[in-house]
C-alpha cells in the first residue's frame, strides 16, 4: 500500500494543484480548527492562467523578409560576356579578344608564370578584383572586366597603356611611362587588336546599346624591339622583331 501510496503521489505531483485554506468548528471540541484542502487543478484552467501571466510583447514580431532569388548564370560564354562587359561599361570585343589572344576560350589554361582561366589571372590579380575560383568562366570573366575597368580609370581610356599593363604589369608602365619595349607586350597589342578589328567588322549584336569601341593600337618603330606581322602562304601569322 505504501508503494501504490507513493506511485499516485509521485503521479499527482507533476499536476497543477489548488491549495483552500478553511476554518470550521471541531465536532468534538467545538474549537476552532484551520485546515487545508489540496486539490488538482484542471489542466486547461492552469495552461489559461500560464498564458494570462505571460508578458506580451510591446511590439509586433517584424515579418520575415523575403528571399531573394540568386540572379541565373548565364547561358554561355557569349551571353557571359555582354552581361559582364555591360556591368563595366566595357566594349564586349575588348574582352573577348582578350579572352582570345589569353587563353583562346580555354577556362582551364594554366600558364607557365602561373596565369589562369580564360582571362588569364595571376593569383595576386584574381585575389584583388574578388575572384573566388579562377577556372570559373563567370568568376575568371568577371575578375578580368573588373581589372580592365580599373586599368580604363587609371590610364584615361589609353587602350594601348590598358593592354599594356594587362600584359606586362602597371609597374612595366609605369617606369618606362608608355608601352614597355618588351617584344611579347608589344606582339600582344598587336595581337588583341586584330582581335578587335575582326569583332568590329563582323558587327556588334545590338548596336543601340554598344559601348564605345577602342581605338586601334598604332605601334611605331622602337628600335631592335619593333614587332612585324608576317603572313604565311598557309594562312598562320607569325610575329618578328626587327
Amino acid at each position: 500500500m505504501a508503494a501504490a501510496a507513493g506511485l499516485c503521489a509521485g503521479g499527482q505531483a507533476d499536476r497543477p494543484q489548488q491549495i483552500t485554506r478553511v476554518v470550521r468548528a471541531d465536532p468534538r471540541t467545538g474549537k476552532l480548527v484551520r485546515s487545508v484542502i489540496t486539490t488538482a487543478k484542471p489542466v486547461a484552467a492552469h495552461r489559461a492562467a500560464e498564458t494570462a501571466s505571460e508578458p506580451r510583447p510591446i511590439f509586433p514580431a517584424a515579418p520575415a523578409a523575403a528571399a531573394v532569388a540568386p540572379a541565373p548564370r548565364p547561358a554561355g560564354l557569349d551571353e557571359a560576356v555582354e552581361q559582364i562587359s555591360a556591368r563595366q561599361s566595357l566594349p564586349p570585343q575588348l574582352v573577348h579578344s582578350v579572352i582570345k589572344v589569353e587563353s583562346n576560350y580555354n577556362p582551364l589554361a594554366l600558364s607557365s608564370k602561373g596565369a589562369q582561366g580564360l582571362m588569364q589571372l595571376m593569383p595576386a590579380t584574381a585575389r584583388r578584383f574578388g575572384v573566388a575560383n579562377a577556372f570559373d568562366p563567370i568568376d575568371n570573366i568577371q575578375g578580368g572586366t573588373r581589372y580592365l575597368k580599373y586599368l580604363l580609370d587609371l590610364y584615361k581610356g589609353d587602350y594601348r597603356l590598358v593592354l599594356a599593363a594587362y600584359n606586362a604589369g602597371e609597374g612595366a608602365v609605369e617606369k618606362y611611362g608608355s608601352v614597355p619595349p618588351f617584344a611579347e607586350t608589344r606582339n600582344y597589342l598587336i595581337r588583341v587588336n586584330r582581335q578587335i578589328q575582326k569583332w568590329s567588322m563582323a558587327g556588334p549584336a545590338h548596336p543601340e546599346s554598344k559601348p564605345a569601341e577602342p581605338q586601334p593600337v598604332e605601334l611605331k618603330p622602337a628600335g631592335p624591339d619593333h614587332i612585324r606581322e608576317i603572313v604565311g602562304a598557309d594562312g598562320a601569322v607569325r610575329y618578328v622583331s626587327r
